[in-house]
Order: structure tokens, then sequence, then C-alpha cells
């Protein structure tokens, strides 16, 4: 009951918003927030919350190196926040390694791997932003299932 009861609270930023406008809004979320770290040297990266429950980052290096990782929403086990409003992690955990991870175009090699945890770094991520995203990413997850 108490978890039935705390799905509908969760969800009562939602019903304004149809499925295209969650999608909409998660990848402007995704994007605005995603910082990656200087050091990295990205030519360009990509934030992507598809309508059919995937979440995935590419990521391509000046260099041509390319990362690329990818998950379906229906194997997360859970979102957590480490940080403030100004800087944090945001991670993305699945109980077994569901994460896909390709690695293109490296010196060492090409790659294809999993992950069970995906941490990207973020800015600007206040609560109600998070508590926002935390609700639509559950949404396509119990939509997924």
């Amino acid at each position: 009951m108490f978890f039935t009861l705390a799905g509908i609270i969760n969800y009562c930023f939602i019903p304004a918003l149809d499925e295209q406008e969650m999608i909409t809004w998660g990848n402007k979320c995704l994007n605005e927030s995603y910082a990656p770290p200087a050091e990295e040297k990205l030519k360009k990266w990509e934030f992507t919350l598809t309508n059919d429950a995937f979440v995935r980052l590419r990521k391509t290096y000046q260099n041509g190196k390319q990362e690329y990782f990818s998950f379906h929403l229906h194997r997360l086990n859970d979102m957590e926040y480490l940080g403030d409003e100004t800087t944090g992690t945001l991670q993305f955990k699945t109980n077994t390694d569901d994460i896909i991870v390709q690695i293109y175009n490296d010196r060492k090699g090409n790659v294809d791997s999993m992950a069970n945890e995906l941490d990207i770094p973020v800015k600007n991520m206040r609560t109600e932003r998070l508590d926002s995203l935390h609700n639509i990413m559950e949404y396509f997850k119990a939509k997924s299932l």
C-alpha cells in the first residue's frame, strides 16, 4: 500500500505532460545538466532519452575517439545524486551488467563491454529538476515492464 501511494504522490508532477513532452523535457534536462570534465576534451556529445525507454550517451573526443553508453530503463535499479545544486554526479545503477559500453577509434583498440553503473557529471541540478527527471525515468521504466 505504501509503495502504491508513494508512486501516486511521485507522479503528481507528471500528469500535465504527455509522453512526448516528458521525453522532450527529460532530454533538455540531461543535455543542459551534463557537465563533462574539461580534461575530456570533447568535440561533441549527445545525451538522449528515447520514447522506447532507452538512455544513451555518445561522446566524441577531439582525437576522434568515441564512447557510447546505453541501457534500457526497465533494467534501471536506482538513480542517485551525489553533490549539491551547483555540481554533482548522477548515478544510474542496474542490478547486473546491463549498461552497454562501446569505445571506438581508441589507440588501445575498440572495446565492447558491459557495466552496472554509469556516473554522469552534472551541473545546476536543483532538487525540483532532479525530482522531475527521476519521476520521468520511473514513468518510462514502469511503462516498459
